[in-house]
């Protein structure tokens, strides 16, 4: 059976919301956390974007969860080196599990320091030598290192966890999800698509967890909540590699003027319907995933937490 968890959204919430949502996660019957890594929203309707870091230090002191990013970019914006000392003391500091989720990013987040952003298969490259350099790092060794897109010089972590921090790998293709394979410790990918587990198992993921999330917009007016995740989230049925290489807010902005209601009604679940919001989860299990995280869009938390309470996560473990 799956581990449930609830994921939370830091460009829709800001810190101390993001904290209470996860004691009310913690309260209803949630396994894990995970949260976004993002400088800038998706769009200014969204309108938040702390510094992940923070916010997963003081997680650390408010719930008992595990907890995991969701995903981190450790390429350009934020060198590996100083992505793995945060990772390190995350770990370190968490109650339950710390894991690091990683993926090759998107140019809305990581062109801000002026940089190019590179092609997709230069960024596996960069996102399989990151790891690299995390990972000799979280030994607690001094690390050198000359590669063909990072330096680091006498670079030792003297805070480390016991354990190496795990390090799941984000995919949504075939490229992607073989290298999660192959240098992974766990498997991300946003779609229940049981040929992509597949792949993941077969080409050397073998038993390492797979993660997949999802968001819905409970409430009681269906199409009120259609509406809300609209405004809020249209970025989402955005097709391609827009997501990827579009620069700001305002340009995603400007491209959902293409997304209807109607595509956001078939879409997304909307509204409070127990069986719809079971079979959204029951998909990602049905598929081979371990882990299946859910985001609430709309504003109603506490009926969103009080459904998934009573009805949606014992129908789940029921059904697992």
């Amino acid at each position: 059976m799956p581990q449930y968890g609830y994921f939370l959204s830091c460009e829709q919430y800001r810190p101390a919301e993001l904290i209470e949502q996860a004691r009310m996660a913690e309260q209803a019957g949630f396994e894990a956390l995970w949260i976004s890594d993002h400088y800038h929203p998706w769009n200014g309707e969204q309108g938040q974007s702390p510094f992940v870091w923070s916010v997963i230090g003081a997680l650390s002191e408010a719930v008992s969860l595990p907890v995991g990013t969701a995903v981190t970019c450790p390429t350009v914006r934020t060198h590996p080196a100083v992505v793995a000392q945060a990772a390190a003391t995350a770990a370190v500091m968490s109650p339950g599990e710390f894991r690091l989720g990683v993926g090759t990013g998107e140019a809305l987040n990581e062109h801000i320091l002026g940089d190019a952003w590179p092609p997709a298969h230069v960024r596996l490259e960069m996102l399989e030598e990151a790891i690299q350099v995390m990972r000799r790092l979280f030994s607690g060794e001094e690390v050198n290192h000359h590669g063909a897109h990072y330096t680091v010089e006498n670079a030792r972590l003297y805070t480390v966890p016991d354990e190496p921090v795990p390090i799941d790998i984000s995919g949504f293709g075939p490229a992607a999800t073989k290298l999660a394979a192959r240098v992974g410790d766990g498997y991300i990918t946003m779609m229940p698509e049981a040929p992509m587990v597949e792949q993941y198992r077969k080409g050397g993921g073998g038993g390492k967890p797979v993660s997949g999330g999802t968001k819905v917009c409970y409430g009681t007016d269906r199409e009120a909540c259609v509406r809300t995740v609209h405004r809020l989230w249209a970025n989402e049925q955005l097709p391609g590699e827009l997501g990827q290489v579009l620069p700001s807010p305002k340009h995603f902005e400007q491209a959902q003027t293409l997304v209807t209601e109607d595509m956001v009604r078939g879409g997304r679940v909307c509204g409070d319907d127990v069986d719809e919001h079971v079979a959204e989860l029951r998909q990602f299990a049905d598929a081979g995933f371990d882990r299946v995280y859910v985001s609430q869009i709309g504003p109603d938390l506490r009926g969103f937490f009080d459904l998934y309470r009573t009805k949606v996560l014992p129908q789940l473990r029921q059904a697992g």
